[in-house]
């Protein structure tokens, strides 16, 4: 019987859905091989009860990219004396010895900046988080990605073998809350965004080409749903400065506000530059919402034939693509159609399945 721990201090965060949803499955599909000790940051220590008697949750103070990270959380480790860690970020303590398996997201934040942040600060962060992916590839025993781009994207960066890595995606799961109605969208047509305004996000050409697809469109909405945080006012700020019209702020949403936003979406814009994975639009394809995605890094992988595709660089590419799915009924019902197969190729519990046989590889090597 082996002891695991899981460091899942991103619980409550946007990129906290793996995790979460990781340990949830975890406790379905292992009843008997190994104990689990998960690790969840003080505030969110009642955000889950365990289901299964070899699960544990223990409270972790020590916040990512601290000194506290590097010097109290290793002797936290240390103090619980497991036979793995799995990591689930690349923020950990860089000289922990022990047996491990670290998720690498991707590489995004080693390249673009966090306006909302000082940026010499940022700067010297990093320079600090690009060692550290460096560091933690290298030392890990075993690395977690979720698609075959972000393998191939670590290979080059950290120069670790190909063999080391094993791509794992993640899945999208049906909002069981009751739809709730956003009522400045009710009755309008809109397309969507849901997620952060990090600069790799794109929201900038996306509120562009809104402008330019508006001039066919002139009583259309684009629907931003997010927490309003420094980022957000930035963005709404700059809209306002240049004029732009019918964008919609929604601030925080809950599930069921998301499960209608999804619902009710003319389509699912997805302008990013970068990601690891692309889970939003996996989750809009689930509820029926026509995608039109970036074919930037992993998404043209994870969404097939499902979405319909253009350049993010490009203003004019994104309005004509959101333009065909507006306006031909036969497009749109074959991306709503494929979208839906689409997401239900991927499974949570194949997730987890495939984890723990990563946890068993590693303890047994």
């Amino acid at each position: 019987m082996s002891k695991i721990v899981i460091d899942a201090r991103e619980w409550s965060t946007s990129t906290g859905r793996y995790i979460s949803s990781l340990v949830r499955y975890l406790e379905q599909i292992d009843q008997q091989q190994h104990d689990y000790c998960v690790l969840l940051k003080p505030g969110d220590m009642n955000a889950w009860e365990p289901n299964n008697p070899r699960f544990r949750k223990v409270a972790c103070p020590y916040k990512e990219f601290s000194f506290g990270e590097q010097l109290g959380f290793k002797r936290q480790l240390d103090g619980l004396r497991p036979d793995l860690v799995h990591f689930g970020m690349v923020q950990q303590p860089v000289r922990y010895r022990g047996k491990t398996v670290t998720t690498m997201n991707d590489l995004t934040t080693t390249r673009f900046r966090n306006p909302a942040k000082n940026r010499l600060v940022f700067a010297c962060k990093q320079v600090a988080y690009r060692w550290v992916n460096h560091r933690v590839a290298r030392k890990t025993n075993a690395i977690i990605t979720y698609s075959q781009f972000v393998k191939d994207d670590v290979v080059r960066f950290t120069e670790v073998s190909p063999a080391k890595i094993t791509v794992i995606p993640l899945a999208a799961e049906p909002i069981t809350a009751a739809a709730e109605p956003i009522q400045r969208l009710v009755g309008k047509q809109f397309v969507l965004y849901v997620g952060r305004p990090m600069p790799h996000k794109n929201l900038e050409r996306l509120g562009e080409a809104f402008q330019l697809l508006r001039s066919q469109h002139p009583d259309l909405i684009l629907a931003l749903a997010g927490k309003k945080d420094a980022n957000y006012q930035r963005l709404e700020r700059h809209f306002q400065k240049h004029g732009f019209t019918n964008i919609v702020f929604t601030d925080f949403v809950g599930e069921g506000q998301l499960r209608w936003l999804y619902e009710h979406c003319a389509a699912y814009a997805f302008p990013s530059l970068s990601e690891g994975f692309g889970l939003p639009g996996l989750e809009a394809m689930l509820h029926g919402a026509p995608v039109v995605s970036s074919n930037a890094t992993c998404l043209p992988e994870v969404y097939g034939e499902a979405a319909h595709y253009f350049d993010p660089l490009d203003r004019q590419a994104m309005a004509d693509a959101l333009n065909e799915v507006l306006t031909d009924k036969a497009l749109r019902q074959k991306l709503v159609a494929t979208g839906k197969q689409q997401a239900a190729k991927y499974s949570w519990q194949l997730t987890a399945k495939q984890t723990l046989e990563i946890y068993n590889k590693t303890l047994g090597g």
